[in-house]
């Protein structure tokens, strides 16, 4: 009879080694998922448009050669071009890639009133800058079998009044994580994480940083007893981007507490 496998050691660090790209990485989720990250043992390269948040990331994280920042607009492919070419000149290679960046609010304008270019605004930021990150980091993420980490929302599942642009492009994120999980398989895998409320008040940049202001009824209406954390986040990120999660790729990971199961009567 062969001997059963023995007990594996739980690795502490596990991207120790490893490059990760974060998009809109300098607050709020993306800036717990690039903390995550550090505190993982990886490098990261955090692009946003915020120059003055991004320079206060590596200001307070104090991580020496193992984060980078990078003024980059994800709407527009040069800036995503000169965005990875940098990333890759300043760390050697890319192994893992998070595309958090994107428009956060989620109300615009009723229907009858939305703007093409708010529409198309939405879209280009929240989606097409996913598709470009992914189609410019694809052959350095093949060639260290890499993985890819996209930010939806749960608003891709469950809607309120004129919010139509946004849980699109969420929910198109969904759709196109799937799809590039196919196509990219086996040297990369590709996932997508749904975030509920989560509170980012504190993850700014300092001039805009304050205490979460919740109730206990916020915190009440999650199943799980409370609003989420930009640390939530990126604990999923950290694993999703390492190798105990190689057996996983074009999943959907719905991140909010419990709300989207709980039902919900007037």
């Amino acid at each position: 009879m062969p001997k059963a496998p023995d007990i594996a050691a739980h690795d502490a660090s596990p991207l120790t080694g490893k490059t990760v790209l974060v998009t809109g990485g300098a607050q709020g989720i993306g800036r717990g998922i690039a903390q995550a990250i550090l505190g993982a043992g990886g490098c990261v390269c955090i692009g946003d448009r915020d120059v003055e948040a991004g320079k206060a990331c590596i200001d307070e994280w104090q991580a020496g050669t193992r984060a980078h920042f990078i003024a980059v607009d994800v709407a527009r492919e040069a800036s995503i071009q000169r965005w990875i070419a940098a990333a890759l000149k300043r760390f050697g290679r890319i192994d893992g890639l998070v595309n958090n960046a994107g428009i956060a609010h989620p109300h615009v304008a009723p229907l009858s009133e939305l703007a093409l270019s708010d529409w198309n605004r939405y879209l280009a930021t929240n989606l097409t800058g996913a598709f470009l990150c992914c189609k410019h980091a694809m052959p350095e993420l093949k060639k260290h079998h890499g993985a890819i980490v996209n930010i939806a929302s749960t608003r891709a599942l469950q809607s309120e009044p004129d919010t139509e642009a946004y849980a699109a492009s969420k929910g198109g994120l969904v759709a196109f994580t799937h799809a590039l999980a196919v196509s990219a398989g086996p040297n990369v895998r590709a996932n997508v994480i749904l975030p509920g409320w989560i509170a980012t008040d504190a993850w700014r940049k300092p001039s805009e940083r304050s205490k979460p202001s919740l109730s206990r009824r916020d915190h009440a209406q999650h199943p799980a007893g409370r609003v989420g954390t930009p640390e939530d986040i990126g604990a999923l990120a950290v694993y999703l981007l390492s190798e105990p999660s190689s057996f996983i790729t074009g999943q959907s990971f719905v991140v909010d507490g419990g709300m989207t199961i709980k039902m919900q009567y007037a």
